[in-house]
């Protein structure tokens, strides 16, 4: 005998189809509550993807406002006439401007990656109950 109860146990009952109905709401409400946990797992996720592309660009920001500084230390040596002091001064002041490019991209970057904060997975989820519950699965599409 290949049977999955053990041997002191009673077989499974079978449940009327009624029965099963009466569990259809619970079924659904707790479908439902997943989707809603998974679009909001799927939201924060996102908009914490913006949250740093953001403070990529502010970083960007504080070093653009570095440079200005530094410009304006070397429109002050150039005035001054002393050639290698404000030579200086502008070399700097491009590689804080390199710096802030290359903090503006990488910001930039992560902010389009995670643009727009659409739950991309729960849509495709939600979906794919849709269709199950049409009976539109797997089987019918091969």
């Amino acid at each position: 005998m290949s049977s999955d109860a053990p041997l002191g146990s009673p077989a499974p009952r079978k449940r009327s189809v009624f029965e099963l109905l009466a569990d259809v709401p619970t079924l659904v409400t707790d479908l439902v509550q997943r989707e809603i946990e998974l679009i909001k797992t799927e939201v924060v996720e996102k908009l914490k993807s913006i949250g740093i592309g953001a403070g990529f660009i502010v970083a960007a920001l504080v070093v653009v406002l570095g440079m200005l500084g530094v410009l304006l230390t070397a429109a002050i040596l150039a005035l001054s006439l002393v050639m290698p002091g404000w030579l200086a001064a502008l070399l700097v002041a491009a590689v804080l401007l390199i710096l802030a490019v290359v903090l503006g991209l990488i910001g930039y970057r992560i902010l389009m990656r995670g643009v727009p904060p659409v739950p991309t997975e729960a849509i495709d989820s939600i979906q794919r109950d849709l269709r199950a519950i049409k009976g539109i699965g797997k089987r019918g599409a091969s």
